[in-house]
């Protein structure tokens, strides 16, 4: 049975798809992945899957620091508009960086593009207002990620299945694949786990930093690609005769950017390198472990972003020694290798939110 054949919709998109309905009729789409960094955008097929693939910058604050939160969402919208074609009944699937209502698609805040703003968005309707010849469907992109990872045949035998994103921001979900079910809160939220309180150390010592959105202590503020530079920064003042002599400054100090200077110095095994690879692990690994805990029918946690591929199998080797040196209790002693079976890095092409648009512009997304 195809994906197309066991997802439904749960939105009311502009063409008056109703909710809880598939929309079988399309069959192609322009996606969009819209991240803090980047909008990525191609073309999708049921048969042929993703192709013509192109990026440009994402308008974040960031970018146009001038720009208000409102000049920021205008420059959001016309981007997208104007990278749909004007062809007859065009349906675009949009996997936005945000945290929305899955019922909805409300956008409530994105800190990597828009900060501490948190005013609720209707995305669909600026879109319409500006085409409403096109039948927009719009989901998290951390829920297109895992329903293209879900999708795979190897994961066609699992209860549940949980993907867990650390990029640019940190966020997961979880798919309970028996019923092809996303559970939502009140909101319509889940697995807004980049804004959860953790305690994060470096050097001995408690540190505490500032997330994007505004709040401080959150595990974003450490472990995401902009909290690992900060947390860089953090151990640089706390050690400034280790920071200077290690692998890590010396390529920095080259014009190397920091994160493929990061990557290189623990190819070299840096020791400064690793132990601030250990302190931005040892926060997520903290959350995986409790979700673990709570929930043993998650058959599979599946790791992904610009994050974990970026730093290759040192991210996976850092997470796993916090989890095997403190596991979960009883189990990891008398199942020792529990936990490896279930912590798992998508494999390239494997949780593209590209796809996952795709998925749901054209089969519909789990109720």
């Amino acid at each position: 049975m195809s994906t197309a054949d066991t997802v439904v919709t749960t939105d009311t998109d502009t063409a008056g798809t109703a909710a809880g309905t598939t929309d079988t009729a399309a069959t192609t789409a322009t996606v969009f992945d819209v991240g803090g960094t980047y909008i990525r955008r191609a073309e999708w097929s049921r048969e042929g899957g993703l192709s013509a693939r192109t990026a440009r910058p994402s308008p974040s604050f960031k970018r146009f620091p001038a720009a208000t939160v409102a000049e920021l969402r205008d420059m959001m919208v016309r981007e997208l508009c104007e990278g749909v074609p004007e062809t007859p009944a065009a349906v675009v699937g949009i996997s936005f960086g945000a945290a929305l209502d899955h019922r909805s698609g409300i956008v409530y805040a994105s800190a990597p593009l828009w900060g501490e703003h948190s005013e609720p968005y209707d995305l669909r309707a600026a879109l319409t207002a500006r085409r409403g010849d096109v039948r927009w469907h719009i989901v998290n992109d951390v829920t297109a990620a895992l329903l293209h990872a879900a999708a795979s045949a190897e994961r066609g035998g699992h209860r549940k299945v949980l993907l867990a994103t650390i990029s640019s921001g940190i966020a997961c979900r979880v798919i309970d694949q028996r019923e092809r079910r996303i559970p939502v809160d009140g909101c319509g939220l889940q697995g807004e786990i980049g804004h959860l309180p953790v305690g994060a150390e470096l050097a001995g010592a408690p540190v505490e930093l500032p997330c994007d959105c505004g709040k401080p202590g959150h595990l974003a503020a450490y472990a995401s690609g902009p909290g690992i530079a900060r947390m860089a920064q953090a151990l640089r003042r706390r050690e400034p005769k280790r920071w200077a002599a290690s692998r890590l400054n010396l390529t920095t100090a080259d014009g190397t950017g920091f994160e493929t200077a990061l990557r290189h110095a623990l190819d070299e095994r840096d020791e400064l390198a690793a132990e601030l690879l250990d302190a931005v692990t040892a926060p997520v690994a903290a959350v995986l472990r409790t979700a673990l805990c709570l929930d043993p029918e998650l058959d599979e946690a599946v790791l992904t972003g610009g994050v974990v591929h970026g730093l290759g199998h040192h991210y996976r080797r850092a997470l796993m020694g916090h989890l095997t040196r403190e596991g979960l209790y009883l189990t990891s002693e008398r199942t020792p290798d529990w936990l490896e079976r279930r912590i798992t890095v998508a494999g390239p092409g494997e949780a593209d939110g590209l796809a996952g648009a795709g998925i749901a512009a054209t089969a519909g997304v789990p109720a």
